[in-house]
């Protein structure tokens, strides 16, 4: 038997097909959800009646299983290839974790059980794709979160100078430190509730001219750097779609070939047919003045 590739479009056995077989996929697609179900409605475990926990906990622990069964259908079709694609190596840890007892010194990783959900993410195609053109802007968003790191860092040792040293308790805990400052200029950055709880206790401490600082920060960070975030992603998910597209092209293009060699050969055949046929018409010709 040939051995099985992790080309989802081409399959080398029976059993390689049917896991690889839409419907398998929408089984599991179907799995995943409802065990996301279950993981929710067991959060609500202690206003819930013990025989409904019992059989929430007894349905989770058999999807677990159906997803371990998964895993090693995988495993003996694909063998050692398995491994070579980073999602399997997701989903093998993921389930893993999963099959650990839940006893007080793995309850961590109990509670990363969740985590099953996340497998969505290469199950459903455009969920697939999305996530690595994400994949791929992250060199982009390292350099991006670098360039804030360092801004933030330089207007938080200017905070701290400026408003640190201060007898007001609450400033002081604002701008206390460099940490607390880094603190506050994240907060301001988010733009949550920074004009009442951040620059009016400042402005109220003397300093009629923070707002300057803090608008000048907003404006370079929330509006300069934040949106290049934006810009990279969109960058990126505008390449993912074009690669589809060229991929989608190309496959097209590849049937239109196909089709027309195809067409070439019937038309090869017509023609033998015809020549066929013209020379049995001479011959029947020959027979009759023959006869």
């Amino acid at each position: 038997m040939a051995r099985a590739t992790l080309d989802e479009t081409t399959s080398n056995s029976k059993f390689e097909a049917a896991i690889e077989s839409s419907g398998f996929r929408n089984l599991v697609t179907g799995l995943i959800i409802i065990n996301a179900i279950i993981l929710g409605i067991l959060t609500y475990e202690d206003s819930l009646s013990p025989q409904t926990v019992w059989s929430l906990e007894v349905m989770d622990r058999a999807i677990t299983f159906a997803f371990a069964f998964e895993i090693l259908l995988k495993l003996a079709v694909y063998r050692l290839s398995f491994f070579k694609l980073g999602w399997n190596w997701f989903d093998f840890i993921v389930v893993g974790i999963s099959l650990i007892p839940g006893g007080t010194g793995f309850s961590v990783l109990r509670a990363l059980r969740v985590l099953r959900v996340l497998r969505l993410l290469h199950i459903v195609p455009m969920m697939r794709r999305i996530t690595e053109a994400l994949l791929k802007a992250l060199p982009g968003m390292g350099a991006i979160m670098a360039v804030l790191a360092l801004l933030t860092y330089v207007y938080a040792v200017m905070a701290t100078n400026m408003y640190g040293r201060t007898d007001n308790p609450e400033v002081a805990q604002l701008f206390g430190d460099l940490p607390s400052s880094a603190f506050s200029l994240f907060q301001v950055m988010t733009m949550d509730g920074w004009r009442f709880e951040v620059v009016q206790k400042v402005i109220d401490d003397g300093h009629p001219y923070a707002p300057l600082f803090f608008l000048t920060f907003i404006f370079i960070a929330s509006f300069a750097v934040l949106n290049l975030f934006i810009a990279l992603i969109v960058e990126a998910l505008a390449e993912e779609q074009k690669a589809a597209t060229e991929e989608l092209i190309d496959e097209i293009e590849e049937d239109v070939e196909q089709a027309e060699e195809e067409r070439d050969e019937m038309m090869g055949l017509l023609k033998e047919l015809k020549a066929e046929m013209a020379e049995l018409k001479v011959s029947l010709k020959r027979d009759v003045s023959r006869d």
